[in-house]
């Protein structure tokens, strides 16, 4: 067989609206069965008269069938659906994937605003005395052939002479010197180029051009961007050691005076960056309650988070929990009805695992005393809880994603996304990372302590995802020897394949279908209850299209599974691991130097002699490289696509 044959059929019930409406739906999904649910069947079905559940569930019923989903209608306007089968060969599955990828891409670069932007990026505009576009920061193929194949007549042993890059990192407000063009312009408008939408994310992060000072303008050989890290995924935390149960296991088995203490001072920890003052004053916690706590008190506290959540979602804004003038004051942050609900929360918890814990161990942690606790269950779910909290706490500092990371055209054809890959892990890159946000006040931590709150800013592990569920050739049989980097031989720094993630998210879904569900998730009785506000909990727009999706009274569990999976990687960069991640150790003992200053030469060079000469002399790659031209009119590969303009109804 070519396909998987796991995939089961889906019923969704007729939508909670009047008869007419239901009506109105049915007439849409025929129209759009009978079309193939294509994007001008979504216009030409729609109006702007609509009832918000009708726009909603027609569009999300369209992506359904444009991703390849079975649609049948059932008696009583319910429908049945069935997911596409995953294909078993990898390069059928690829090329699936790679649809649903470039419609999303297509429908995002059609937009007025994306569209205006790359038109402002390829005008000429005057700088230093002369015109100079986006065109300027792209290579010349036949420059770059005439210099390769000079090279290799020549004998030279000085990579220099074809390509000689280097990491600039994206700061804000930053302007190209050569061009005039904003860093952060130029960064995004090659990301544009990628098979994928462009999208922002929230939290940390530190985007970076590796450019190439051997050409007039320093074109752009590759793109990068570190991130928050995603909180949960299992094939990194397995890989790591810390998932709760592993955590768990180790200390039932090896029970320590030093895991006994570590225990007992993140309990001590957690409530010395807690607010308590409002609570004090209302009579919901007192000093000597952390001694002897109780179930009343416990129970008091997880009452008022209740009773605040409940405030928080029917009264506020987005606007609310902003900085103002740059500053923030962080007592108020705390006293909001959000941030109050999870201290009590917070605190309900803290105080339910010393309970647990027992006096024994908390006024003397010996390896003894906590290994007799571990034979309670209340207290294994203590220990558990304590360890997610360590592992949530190191994943928002001391973890980054490799959000973007990919080579330009015509570099991509001499595998330089390997190199971007590579200086993505880079001495320079963690050195940037640690100078951006060690100074950082932690936005979620501060609002609970009601102070100023800096967390480590040392990277120890860099985690990624291919784009297909088969292997990256980018980041495949990619390694660094530590010795390049002034560390010792034998620990190298390396891109690990740690499993395949769950194929679960929103990609599969069309901007029209993520803002009509947005709308539904946010017309409620009682209030909004995902505000966006920053603190409230991970992806908010996730949130808001599950409970959009919800509101449809369709199974959002089985609707947001798309179908695909991703290799996941990882990249240590330390020697302790997670002794340094669960807190530990104090400090990171990195692989490498950190301090190292020339190591964007030395990765350089090991990526010039490990798989840049193979490729030089090349007949096919040489010809690709050629058709890559910058005379006008560009023809090049690094130029953003033009596609059609989004229709009336898509734009809206």
């Amino acid at each position: 067989m070519d396909c998987s044959d796991c995939s089961a059929s889906i019923e969704l019930p007729a939508l909670p609206v009047a008869s007419a409406l239901r009506r109105r739906f049915v007439r849409h999904v025929e129209k759009l069965i009978s079309r193939d649910g294509s994007s001008d069947s979504v216009v030409s079905v729609l109006s702007r008269d609509d009832d918000v559940v009708v726009r909603a569930a027609v569009s999300l019923v369209a992506d359904l069938i444009a991703d390849g989903w079975r649609v049948e209608l059932q008696s009583g306007s319910s429908l049945m659906v069935t997911p596409p089968l995953v294909e078993l060969d990898p390069d059928r599955e690829r090329e699936r994937v790679r649809r649903q990828e470039l419609r999303a891409r297509d429908e995002q670069l059609s937009s007025p605003a994306v569209r205006r932007f790359v038109s402002q990026m390829e005008r000429p505009s005057e700088w230093n005395g002369r015109f100079v576009s986006i065109f300027d920061l792209m290579r010349d193929g036949e420059d770059l052939v005439r210099r390769l194949k000079e090279f290799e007549a020549s004998g030279q042993a000085d990579s220099r002479s074809v390509v000689d890059p280097y990491v600039q990192v994206v700061e804000p407000g930053m302007r190209c010197e050569l061009t005039g063009l904003r860093l952060l312009d130029v960064w995004r408008y090659f990301r544009h180029t990628w098979s994928n939408q462009y999208q922002t994310t929230p939290g940390r992060t530190l985007a970076f051009l590796v450019r190439d000072q051997i050409s007039p303008f320093h074109p752009v050989i590759g793109i990068g961007a570190l991130g928050s890290a995603v909180v949960q995924i299992r094939e990194r935390d397995v890989w790591i050691g810390w998932e709760s149960d592993q955590v768990l296991e180790r200390m039932r088995e090896e029970p320590t005076a030093e895991t006994a203490r570590w225990v007992v001072e993140r309990l001590n920890r957690g409530l010395s960056e807690t607010y308590v003052d409002d609570l004090i004053r209302d009579g919901l916690y007192w000093p000597s309650l952390w001694d002897e706590p109780t179930e009343a008190a416990v129970e008091r506290l997880r009452t008022e988070a209740a009773v605040r959540r409940r405030d928080h979602h029917r009264f506020a804004r987005s606007t609310d929990l902003k900085s103002k003038n740059g500053s923030t004051d962080w007592q108020a942050r705390a006293e909001s009805d959000l941030y109050r609900s999870k201290r009590c929360l917070y605190l309900a918890e803290l105080l339910q695992c010393r309970m647990a814990l027992g006096r024994s161990l908390l006024d003397r942690p010996t390896a003894h005393r906590l290994a007799d606790a571990l034979q309670r269950p209340e207290a294994r779910r203590a220990v558990l809880a304590i360890t997610r909290r360590a592992r949530a706490e190191a994943v928002g500092t001391e973890i980054a994603d490799l959000v973007v990371c990919g080579a330009v055209p015509p570099y991509n054809s001499l595998l330089a996304g390997k190199l971007v890959s590579m200086l993505a892990v880079s001495p320079t890159v963690i050195r940037a990372y640690k100078k951006r946000y060690g100074d950082y006040e932690s936005e979620i931590a501060s609002s609970m302590a009601g102070r100023p709150i800096q967390r480590e800013s040392n990277l120890a592990f860099i985690g990624t995802t291919s784009l297909y569920g088969r292997s990256s050739s980018q980041y495949n049989r990619v390694r660094i020897p530590a010795e390049v980097l002034g560390g010792k031989s034998g620990a190298d720094v390396v891109f690990r394949k740690l499993g395949r993630s769950r194929s679960f998210g929103t990609s599969h879904f069309s901007q029209p279908t993520v803002r009509a569900l947005v709308e539904l998730s946010e017309q409620q009785e009682n209030g909004s209850r995902v505000n966006s506000i920053f603190g409230e909990g991970a992806s908010p727009k996730l949130r808001k299209i599950r409970e959009g999706i919800d509101r449809l009274g369709w199974p959002s569990e089985d609707l947001l599974q798309h179908r695909r999976t991703r290799l996941v990687y990882g990249v240590s960069l330390v020697h302790n691991l997670l002794p340094y991640l669960l807190g530990h150790a104090g400090s990171p003992r990195y692989l490498f130097n950190v301090d190292k200053k020339d190591d964007v030469k030395e990765i350089v060079d090991w990526w010039f002699e490990r798989w840049l000469v193979k490729r030089i002399g090349r007949e096919d790659v040489l010809h690709s490289i050629a058709q890559q031209s910058t005379r006008r009119p560009v023809c090049h590969a690094a130029r953003v696509p033009v596609v059609p303009t989004a229709s009336a109804y898509r734009e809206s």
